[in-house]
C-alpha cells in the first residue's frame, strides 16, 4: 500500500512561482517520453515540435469567476465567502471564514452591493450554503459578483501579480470556477493557431474547479481519501471528436488533471465519451489503467496532493519524483504560475 508520505518532496520556497510567465509560451518545459525513457528540457512553445496530424488536444474551457468575496456582518465582524458552486440561480455552495461565528439566517454586506444569507451549514465537509442578493433590487447577479468579487489565489501567489486576464486560459468562456486551470495557462492563441495549421484538432471541455483545489489530502492511506465531486460538460462535437480518435489509434492529450478527469471520468461511468453535463468524483492514483488519454501536460503539483498522485499514475510514483529532482536542479518554476510536463 502506498502511502501519503510516499508522496511528499523537498521545495525550496525560492522556486514557487509567484508571478506569471510572459509570454506565457516561454515558460520552461520538461517533456518525457514513456516509450523510448528519455527526458528533454525546453520551452512550453517547442511543444509544435512533438504534436502530429490528427493528435486531438483537450482543452478545459472554464473561467474563473471573481469568488472571494470580503463582507461583514452587521456587527461588524470580518467575514470572507468562497464562493465554490452555483447551486441554482441566486443559491450557492461556499466556504466561509470564519463559520462558526456565523448561524442559519445571518446576513453579510458585501461592499454595500450584495447581500450573502446563510441558509444552511454542511459539518462534514465545512461547506455552507447562502443566498446572495444585489442590494437595490433587479440587477444582473454575474456582473454584481465580478464587481466585488476578488479573484481567488493559492496563498504562494502575490495578489499584485494576478490578474482575471493571466489567470485565466486564452480560451476561457464559461464562468464557474474557483480557481484555473493552471497547465491551460502556457498556450497562447498565436501557438494554438500554429498548431491547428499543423493539423492538430482542440477539442473543449468544461469541469468547474471547486473545493477539492483547497482540501488536503488528510489520510495516510491514500485509498481512504475521499475525492470531491466536480460538474463537468462534454459537447457532442468533442464527443465525436474524441470517439473517433479513439477509434483510429490516435493521440489524445490532455492539457492539465482537469480535461483529464472530465475525459477519464466520463469514459469510467458510460463506457465511451458522451455528450452529456455530469458529475465526476474520480480519484486516479496507481495503479490506474487509462482509457482516454495518451499524454498529458501538466504543472509540477504540491506534494502530497491527489494532482501529484494523478501524474504518478500515469507515469509512476518514482518516475514522477526524479523527473521532479531533475527539474529543481535546471530551475523550474513550480505550481500554478509555474512552469511544465510534457508526458508521452
Amino acid at each position: 500500500m502506498e502511502s501519503l508520505s510516499d508522496y511528499d518532496y523537498d521545495l525550496p520556497e525560492s522556486m514557487i512561482a509567484s508571478a506569471p510567465m510572459e509570454p506565457r509560451d516561454a515558460c520552461k518545459m520538461l517533456i518525457y517520453n514513456r516509450a523510448t525513457e528519455q527526458t528533454q528540457v525546453a520551452q512550453f512553445k517547442d511543444i509544435l515540435a512533438q504534436l502530429k496530424r490528427g493528435d486531438v488536444v483537450v482543452i478545459n474551457e472554464t473561467r474563473v469567476i471573481p469568488a472571494r468575496l470580503m463582507g461583514k456582518k452587521t456587527t461588524g465582524a470580518a467575514i470572507e465567502i468562497l464562493l465554490l458552486k452555483k447551486v441554482d440561480l441566486t443559491n450557492y455552495e461556499v466556504l466561509v471564514k470564519p463559520l462558526r461565528r456565523l448561524k442559519v439566517g445571518d446576513i453579510v454586506d458585501v461592499a454595500g452591493k450584495l447581500q450573502a444569507t446563510l441558509l444552511s451549514k454542511n459539518s462534514a465537509d465545512g461547506t455552507a450554503v447562502m443566498r446572495l442578493d444585489c442590494v437595490g433590487g433587479a440587477q444582473n447577479l454575474e456582473a454584481v459578483i465580478d464587481e466585488v468579487g476578488e479573484i481567488p489565489l493559492p496563498h504562494y501567489i502575490q495578489n499584485g501579480h494576478a490578474t482575471k486576464e493571466n489567470y485565466n486560459t486564452v480560451y476561457a468562456k464559461v464562468e464557474g470556477s474557483a480557481a484555473a486551470p493552471t497547465a491551460g495557462l502556457h498556450w497562447t492563441k498565436d501557438l494554438m493557431a500554429a498548431a491547428k495549421a499543423k493539423g492538430v484538432i482542440f477539442a473543449p471541455v468544461v469541469l468547474d474547479v471547486g473545493l477539492g483545489t483547497f482540501r488536503p489530502v488528510k489520510v495516510d492511506d491514500i485509498t481512504k481519501h475521499v475525492m470531491h465531486t466536480e460538474r463537468y460538460q462534454i459537447s457532442e462535437t468533442t464527443a465525436k471528436i474524441v470517439n473517433d480518435a479513439l477509434h483510429e489509434g490516435r493521440r489524445i492529450i490532455a492539457t492539465g488533471t482537469t480535461s483529464l478527469r472530465t475525459l477519464e471520468g466520463c469514459f469510467a461511468k458510460y463506457g465511451a465519451i458522451k455528450a452529456v453535463t455530469d458529475m465526476t468524483d474520480i480519484f486516479i492514483y496507481p495503479p490506474y489503467q487509462f482509457k482516454v488519454i495518451s499524454a498529458l501536460i501538466t504543472n509540477f503539483h504540491l506534494p502530497k496532493s491527489t494532482l501529484l498522485m494523478l501524474v504518478a499514475a500515469f507515469i509512476g510514483r518514482e518516475k514522477v519524483l526524479e523527473l521532479y529532482e531533475m527539474a529543481k536542479v535546471n530551475q523550474f518554476r513550480f505550481y500554478s504560475f509555474g512552469d511544465c510536463m510534457f508526458l508521452q
